[in-house]
């Protein structure tokens, strides 16, 4: 019983975490607040880069150079404020760029599509068939995420940052969820006899995986 109200709280964390910040950055996009604005636009950024100085190897050396990147920042704060709306724009379109490259750099001939990764983690050994059913699925998401970025860069320069803010905050996770559903659909279609695993037993078996999917090679 606790095992499982504790699953729960997990998963209202993860959800509700999220959502909150979407539903904050919207608003200080709508209202015009660049001073909150900014925190709440640096902040995925700052906790980024403080976990990587906490887990470097040089972890002292890095913390006091984040920190004067900190102290840098809080000089130049008056003058970052006046883009804060830029900020926001530049992570996400920055964001749906990396992994349309990320995905992108697995179609090598040297490597293994993403996607063909997390089925063979899921499934063990992959059908010729299977293997390029993957591989479009990988091409499929490159093309899904580089769309994105596209619509994400085109409507912060031509709309109101009211309708960029609501794609970026509000339509990006049920887009994403919806690319989810529509590759379920044709997979129960194009490969009925398949074992049809979901979204957390692909999660699971990428942190199980004694290699990671950053190393991409074939097998």
């Amino acid at each position: 019983m606790r095992s499982a109200l504790g699953r729960v709280g997990r998963w209202t964390l993860i959800i509700a975490f999220p959502l909150a910040y979407a539903l904050l950055a919207h608003h200080t996009n709508t209202a015009r607040l660049a001073g909150l604005g900014t925190l709440i636009a640096l902040a995925p950024l700052i906790l980024m880069f403080v976990t990587m100085a906490w887990q470097a190897t040089y972890r002292k050396t890095m913390l006091a150079l984040f920190a004067l990147g900190c102290l840098g920042l809080g000089l130049a704060w008056g003058k970052i404020q006046q883009f804060y709306s830029i900020i926001y724009w530049l992570e996400h379109a920055g964001t749906e760029l990396v992994l349309c490259l990320a995905f992108a750099r697995t179609l090598r001939a040297d490597r293994e599509p993403m996607v063909t990764y997390f089925a063979r983690l899921v499934h063990g050994s992959l059908t010729p068939a299977l293997q390029d059913y993957t591989r479009q699925v990988t091409k499929a998401w490159v093309c899904f995420f580089c769309a994105m970025a596209g619509v994400s860069t085109v409507l912060f320069h031509a709309a109101s940052l009211e309708v960029w803010s609501a794609f970026a905050n509000f339509l990006t996770a049920p887009l994403i969820g919806l690319m989810f559903i529509a590759e379920y659909v044709v997979r129960r279609r194009l490969h009925p006899q398949m074992n049809h695993a979901n979204i957390a037993d692909g999660i699971k078996a990428y942190w199980n995986a004694p290699v990671k999917a950053s190393s991409g090679r074939s097998q």
